[in-house]
This record gives structure tokens, C-alpha cells and sequence, in this order.
């Protein structure tokens, strides 16, 4: 049934893993497993190499990978899970919110848009971070349960590359909000190639401390490209602000190069030479 809430005349989209959190959820879950002794770790973490590296060349098998996470939970109930997940929020996300994430975040609120997180991760890992951000709409992976136990399967389709747009239309509908309306006045951050199709399906793309695939294309296409895990870059210009298209891009605030570290994937320099904010054609 439709919200009786009005749709916000703009829309902030964020995925999760290495754009807001400057990590993976499910790599730091399984670390956190591994150092209680909980799971073979050796052999566990050698999987999540061998998909994270189908995953930066594109080439991840998604239904196989969710499997792979959530083996963990098979057979448990949420309530006994909940003392090691509050545990691992506390000690393993917590630590890696992005330092810019918060104010970018409340940037977008303080113009009235809807903010949401869409994420391939499943909920029972990505709700803590979302919790913490202050977003309460995760579009995400969903876990199945029966009889109040996870299987180790999901449930309905996954939250990944093009179905994410699939995810995203669902939630606009029950919002009443017609997408050929909204999408070109939304923003969607993301660090990753694979998160393209819904880059290309929003007004306003952005790229977040990217991966190597994406920072080619932001050269090709002349999006935005900005650091979270380096706020210095985002605070730099407090007082632009988040229009519709054809003003001024909230990014605009966010294009002076700060780092010459790189990320953790070996990209080097975070930021350079990112282009100015978008403006209507």
C-alpha cells in the first residue's frame, strides 16, 4: 500500500561496503568469527579472497557468494546472533563508518531529501551500520528465515549490480513516487564498477573513493568523484548546496585532491582533479 507520506522531490541513494564503511561488512565478520575461534579462519578467509577478487574484476557469482555469507548463520536464531553482532558493530564497524559519511549525509537532509542505503550485503550485517548513519530505508539483500532460524539462503532476489535498480523502483512504488520523476534528480554514491547500472539510471552519479574500473570511467563520463575516508575534502566548501539538477552539484564542495595515500584496494591518489558539480544540460 502506498506511504500517505509525500515523496521527497529528491533522493539520496548510498551503497554501503567501501563508500559509507570503509570496509566490508561480511570480510570483517568473518574476521571478527575467525578471531573467536568460531569458524576456520584460514580456510574461510581464503574463499572471501577468491570472491573478492571475482568480485573487483566483475565477475562475482552473487548467489553463490551470499551463500558463502551467510553459512555462518544456518541453523541460528536472531536472538542468539544479536551478543556477537552488537559485539562486532562495537569493535569492527563502528571503528570504519567513513569520517565524511555523517556529514554527507546530514548535507542532503538539511535540503529535505530521502536518504536510503542499497546494499548487496544482507540485512542482519548491513542494519548496524544503517543504524548507526541514521538511515532507517536499507534496501538490501534479505536473509531468509523459517521458524525463526536463518537457513543460509536469501530470500527473493539479490541487492546487486542491475537488480539494485530493481530494488529501487519497488521502494519508489510504495512510496507513490514515479520514477521517471525522481531518478533524474537523485544522487547514488558508490565505490564500485559493479554498482553501474545504477550510476547510469540516476541525474547524478558519484563516485566514492572508487575502485580502479570506476575511477576509468568517471574519467570517461566526467562524474563526480569524491573521498568519504578523507572529510577534509568534503568540508571545504560548507555552504554549497543540494539542489535539483540544473543548479549547482552538492559535489562541488567536494574536488580538491587531499590525499595522495590511495585506498585500500591500491588505487592510489583518492582524489584528483575531480570535475566541478553537474549542471543541466
Amino acid at each position: 500500500m502506498p506511504s500517505s507520506e509525500p515523496p521527497s522531490p529528491s533522493i539520496a541513494l548510498f551503497d554501503l561496503d567501501h563508500t559509507l564503511l570503509a570496509g566490508d561488512s561480511n570480510a570483517l565478520w568473518l574476521g571478527f568469527l575467525a578471531e573467536r575461534g568460531l569458524i576456520d579462519g584460514a580456510a574461510i578467509m581464503e574463499r572471501q579472497a577468491r570472491y573478492l577478487t571475482d568480485y573487483t574484476a566483475g565477475r562475482l557469482d552473487i548467489l553463490a557468494y551470499l551463500e558463502f555469507q551467510l553459512e555462518p548463520l544456518a541453523g541460528r536464531t536472531l536472538e542468539s546472533l544479536n551478543p556477537l553482532l552488537e559485539a562486532f558493530s562495537a569493535t569492527q564497524l563502528a571503528p570504519r563508518i567513513a569520517p565524511g559519511a555523517a556529514s554527507l549525509i546530514a548535507h542532503h537532509r538539511a535540503q529535505g531529501h530521502r536518504c536510503a542505503i542499497v546494499s548487496a550485503t544482507h540485512r542482519f550485517l548491513a542494519r548496524p551500520s544503517a543504524n548507526m548513519l541514521g538511515i532507517d530505508t536499507l534496501l538490501c539483500t534479505e536473509a531468509e528465515v523459517i521458524d525463526g532460524r536463518f537457513t543460509g539462503r536469501i530470500s527473493g532476489e539479490p541487492c546487486f549490480r542491475e537488480r539494485k535498480i530493481g530494488h529501487v523502483l519497488n521502494w519508489l512504488a510504495t512510496l507513490g513516487a514515479n520514477p521517471t520523476e525522481v531518478l533524474p534528480h537523485t544522487w547514488f554514491y558508490s565505490d564500485s564498477a559493479n554498482d553501474l547500472p545504477l550510476l547510469e539510471a540516476v541525474g547524478y552519479p558519484v563516485a566514492v573513493d572508487a575502485d580502479a574500473r570506476l575511477y576509468a570511467v568517471t574519467d570517461e563520463r566526467g562524474w563526480q568523484r569524491i573521498s568519504l575516508r578523507h572529510p577534509a575534502a568534503f568540508t571545504a566548501r560548507p555552504t554549497a548546496t543540494f539542489t535539483g539538477r540544473g543548479t549547482t552539484s552538492p559535489l562541488s564542495l567536494c574536488t580538491t585532491a587531499v590525499s595522495d595515500q590511495g585506498d585500500d584496494r591500491g588505487n592510489g591518489s583518492i582524489l584528483r582533479s575531480a570535475p566541478n558539480g553537474k549542471t543541466a544540460s
